[in-house]
């Protein structure tokens, strides 16, 4: 059996997206800012990046629609997070405009994706609480 068939968090597009952003991260950022000895910088990014795709697995496992929706919200921060990081290594020129751009899109789609979710489990919370 595929692993993807258990319905585990590993189905959600905000968490495939999240994945998209960290892979993209470690393979194209991350290495730079360690050439040019940005340690902190390169940690900070890592962290933030791990965290958006911990905290959406994390919320899934939750099974309550408001639970999930609390690990999303924690999500997003460090989804934006990854981007101040970014707009700082455009701003210090540590990364091309190119990168850049690519980091942003990442960003963009991961936070649409996101919202879209986070919708979801509140539109989920509302239905079930008015339930008979």
């Amino acid at each position: 059996m595929d692993h993807n068939e258990t319905k585990t968090f590993e189905v959600l597009e905000a968490w495939k997206a999240g994945r998209e952003l960290r892979k993209f991260v470690f393979t194209s950022i991350r290495p730079l800012l360690l050439q040019q000895r940005e340690f902190d910088l390169a940690d900070q990014i890592k962290r933030a990046s791990r965290s958006v795709t911990h905290n959406i697995a994390e919320g899934h496992g939750r099974f309550h629609y408001l639970d999930n929706y609390r690990f999303c919200s924690l999500a997003r921060g460090s989804l934006n997070e990854v981007l101040d990081q970014l707009i700082t290594c455009d701003d210090d020129s540590l990364i091309d405009e190119k990168l850049y751009q690519q980091g942003r899109n990442h960003f963009d789609t991961t936070l649409r994706i996101l919202n879209g979710y986070m919708s979801w489990l509140q539109k989920m919370a509302k239905n079930k609480s008015t339930a008979p």
